[in-house]
């Protein structure tokens, strides 16, 4: 049953004499608010769970109630902000995208659970500015930028028989290294989220996305300049054409892009052979507009090309829509608008699933002084096959979805969302949230953060974060297991990495 307060559940059943009155109008309102659905083509709350209600659960790892789960879910901690590397370096913190690596030597099972002694290898991203450097096998900048050192870059993670067992860095030098995806040959690009025309002491730009390698010592550093040079979110790989598909996250003037490679063998380093970057614009609309989001939209693709993927960012130009003046476009984006290009709010979270992408706009919407790109977000789906893309999930109210960021699909089909939204309280209380999705674009609450610690509970556990109360800090980087057993997740601060367990085929995912 939704979750609707019972004033309001009063009131919907009231309003059932519009039926007598032959008012099909005001009827077919009256049926969008029973599925939680509002007149304006948005979600303004969520059903309840399949796996049912959220009660905190203790970690197997330091015995602390970080996280609200269903009944019969658990999970373990690893890897948090200060703990020591395989090399005994402290592990960086700023915990965000991640994913599970696809094996290299060994098969993956067809079905069913994944042997004991299986290891599950992952690749994390820490999206830091300047400071400490992660001193790694692949390393991109060594200068000075900003005023300090590139401390950005990735840690890779091993997991077996349910425990983790290693972590080790593997991409430093890099900054802002926010979201990325896997690639169909069993990488990781890891994306630089930053826009910014300045060089470092050493002659490097950023705002790149780098190749990780699931055996540390194999990842380069190099920057895939193919891919352009923008405030990059995440990336997704279409498996049947090798297209590489791309957000960029630079609020009211985010484009969609693609990258069609040269090199199509798919394998460590073929995108560093460079290809063509393009922008996506709607058919018959020049510089369509999709900042405001409604469920069922849907349009059709075409796509321009980027002449200069590095190209500088520029100045707006005056009377540019729904952004302040002094603010920049990147330099592909300005190509792409300049070519009649889409534009989103903020696309981040990208996923390919079953020849579909799910895209994340985690801002679409207006807020109540009607200022674009402050809304609650939305989830829209493009098929790849058409290139037909409509809107899937829209949020209006944050009890639907509070800013999803981050976003995975179950090898069963279903959608997990990350949310970056802050304390989005709701009847369980402040904190951000794991959000569900049904194949019809319901969403319901998987898990919130509870991560409160005093002095005395992280000593006690062994770490080294300050104290404080962490349950408005997002969620990032959700990823499945191969066998979809395990539900692999970031808090981004303090920087804590968990592995969910749990009756996963009792609901949708």
């Amino acid at each position: 049953m939704n979750a609707i307060d019972p004033d309001r559940r009063r009131l919907l059943k009231g309003s059932a004499a519009l039926m007598a009155m032959g008012a099909m109008g005001s009827l077919g309102a009256l049926q969008a608010r029973q599925h939680g659905v509002g007149g304006d083509g948005m979600r303004l709350a969520p059903i309840a769970s399949p796996y049912g209600a959220l009660a905190p659960v203790r970690d197997r790892s330091t015995g602390l109630p970080l996280l609200l789960l269903p009944r019969g879910f658990h999970y373990s901690s690893f890897a948090w902000t200060g703990d020591r590397l395989d090399d005994g370096t402290p592990c960086p913190g700023s915990h965000d995208g991640m994913a599970v690596m696809l094996p290299q030597r060994r098969p993956v099972p067809p079905r069913g659970r994944l042997p004991a002694d299986y290891e599950t290898v992952l690749v994390r991203n820490h999206e830091r500015r300047t400071g400490t450097p992660i001193q790694a096998p692949g390393m991109y900048d060594t200068g000075v930028f900003g005023g300090g050192r590139p401390a950005g870059g990735t840690t890779t993670l091993r997991y077996s028989n349910g425990r983790w067992t290693h972590a080790e860095a593997s991409l430093g030098g890099t900054l802002v290294n926010c979201a990325g995806g896997p690639t169909p040959w069993g990488t990781w690009l890891s994306c630089e989220e930053i826009k910014s025309n300045e060089v470092s002491s050493t002659g490097r730009r950023h705002g790149y996305v780098f190749e990780v390698h699931p055996e540390a010592a194999r990842t380069t550093g190099h920057p895939l300049l193919g891919l352009g040079r923008f405030s990059h979110e995440a990336v997704a790989i279409d498996p049947r054409s090798g297209a590489v598909y791309l957000t960029e996250d630079d609020r009211n003037k985010s484009a969609f892009y693609r990258f069609l490679p040269n090199d199509r063998r798919g394998r460590p380093g073929s995108l560093e052979n460079g290809g063509r970057l393009q922008a996506a614009r709607v058919k018959g609309r020049r510089n369509a507009d999709l900042t405001v989001a409604r469920i069922g939209q849907t349009f059709e693709l075409e796509w321009v090309d980027i002449p200069d993927p590095d190209m500088d960012a520029i100045a707006a130009p005056p009377g540019f829509p729904d952004i302040s003046a002094g603010e920049t476009l990147s330099g592909p984006f300005a190509q792409a608008w300049s070519e009649g290009a889409l534009r989103m709010s903020r696309c981040e979270g990208i996923f390919h699933a079953n020849g579909r992408l799910f895209i994340v706009d985690t801002s679409t919407g207006v807020d109540a002084s009607g200022r674009k790109g402050a809304g609650n977000g939305a989830v829209w789906i493009l098929d790849l096959a058409t290139q037909r893309l409509r809107a899937l999930f829209v949020s209006g109210d944050q009890l639907a979805a509070h800013n999803p960021d981050n976003i995975t699909v179950s090898p069963r089909g279903g959608v997990v969302l990350c949310e970056d939204g802050g304390a989005s309280p709701d009847r369980y209380g402040p904190g951000a949230r794991l959000i569900g999705l049904t194949r019809n674009g319901e969403s319901f609450y998987l898990a919130k953060n509870n991560i409160e610690l005093t002095s005395s509970q992280i000593a006690d556990a062994g770490k080294s974060v300050p104290e404080g109360d962490y349950r408005a800090t997002e969620f990032a980087g959700a990823c499945w297991s191969h066998d979809g057993q395990t539900l692999f997740v970031n808090a981004q601060t303090p920087g804590i990495t968990f592995a969910i367990t749990g009756p996963w085929l009792r609901g949708v995912l």
